[in-house]
């Protein structure tokens, strides 16, 4: 179940690990329009509900899909295990690290990793 969750003072839709797959542009407007109804700031998606061309950073999905977050000031977490995707990609794990150090979107293990990174931000 799709739910807003409160953590550390920061309203989060989290998405379900079921559900439709995101795989375009539109799919993450209808997601960012949802989560902003809802009076979400961040939305928390499980990486398997993420087709598998957003991890192929030649796609240019990943990118076209964040920068529709950035333009809508929606933080984005990608939650879940992606070290199959980052091993294979040393472009990949270079994107992951850089975004990882700002504030707009996050990689990280899971919604417990979200809330600690949050914390740091918030406080």
């Amino acid at each position: 179940m799709t739910a807003v969750q409160t953590i550390h003072d920061v309203p989060v839709l989290v998405c379900a690990p079921e559900g439709a797959t995101l795989s375009r542009e539109q799919d993450a407007l209808d997601l960012i329009g949802d989560a902003g109804y809802q009076g979400a700031q961040w939305i928390a998606v499980p990486a398997a509900r993420f087709d598998e061309a957003f991890f192929r950073l030649d796609t240019r999905v990943a990118g076209d899909m964040i920068q529709k977050f950035a333009q809508y000031g929606m933080g984005l977490a990608v939650l879940g295990d992606i070290s199959r995707h980052t091993e294979g990609s040393s472009a990949l794990r270079d994107f992951v690290r850089e975004s990882n150090r700002g504030r707009q979107t996050w990689f990280l293990a899971d919604v417990d990793a979200l809330g600690e990174r949050l914390g740091q931000h918030t406080a």
